[in-house]
């Protein structure tokens, strides 16, 4: 799976995108899964309320399932105006 980070979380993880083993049934999951990887990962990830994602290029919630995932990317919330 593709896992790509944005914004504040790029410089956070340090990386802009990384490849991993299936294995997590949700972002939530996953998420979890990366803090374990580095201290930048766990620091990125540590506020979940500062968090969204989009799973093959459609925004869902954590809990959503990944199935067959071969993307989710990570970035901070947005606004317009």
């Amino acid at each position: 799976m593709r896992v790509l980070y944005f914004a504040w979380l790029r410089e956070t993880v340090g990386l802009a995108e990384e490849m991993l083993a299936p294995g997590a049934a949700t972002p939530r999951a996953l998420v979890e899964i990366l803090r374990a990887r580095s201290a930048g990962h766990d620091a990125a990830f540590a506020d979940l309320t500062r968090l969204r994602c989009a799973v093959d290029g459609a925004i869902c919630p954590l809990d959503a399932p990944l199935g067959e995932a071969r993307e989710i990317a990570f970035f901070p919330p947005f606004t317009g105006g």
